[in-house]
């Protein structure tokens, strides 16, 4: 299927793209909040610059996009039709890279968590969903 958006206006949308203080990593920062967890933002000394870092429960949380980080099962996960090379290997570097900065995170001593775009969609729209995911042994892990 054809890209139906001309080279220079996929230019421009792709342009406005953020990395950071996206609306889904805003939720999550808000829930944080709501629960009483104090952090800090995309602290520049630690592999991959984490979007929350909560020093005191040594803890990172990363707030990926679907698309960017190829979330399992997502339907907003999906490689596109044009230039499917270009975009796997891109992609797929992405999640390579989400990977070691993981590895590294934890070999620091952080515990780790990854929240998806999707996630934030609704159900974790309150602190009680945010708890259940605190509790997870994703969190206790190191």
């Amino acid at each position: 299927m054809a890209d139906s958006l001309s080279p220079e206006h996929r230019s421009w949308n792709m342009s406005r793209i953020r990395g950071r203080d996206t609306s889904p990593e805003k939720r999550v920062r808000s829930i944080l909040h709501r629960m009483g967890l104090r952090f800090s933002l995309h602290r520049k000394d630690l592999p991959g610059k984490p979007d929350i870092v909560m020093p005191r429960h040594a803890t990172v949380v990363f707030v990926h996009g679907c698309f960017w980080h190829l979330h399992k099962n997502c339907k907003n996960a999906r490689i596109p039709q044009t230039r499917r090379a270009w975009w796997k290997k891109k992609l797929e570097g992405n999640a390579d890279r989400d990977l070691r900065i993981r590895a590294a995170l934890r070999k620091f001593g952080w515990r780790v968590l990854t929240v998806s775009e999707c996630e934030t969609a609704d159900q974790r729209n309150s602190p009680e969903g945010f708890n259940v995911c605190y509790s997870s042994p994703e969190w206790s892990e190191k």
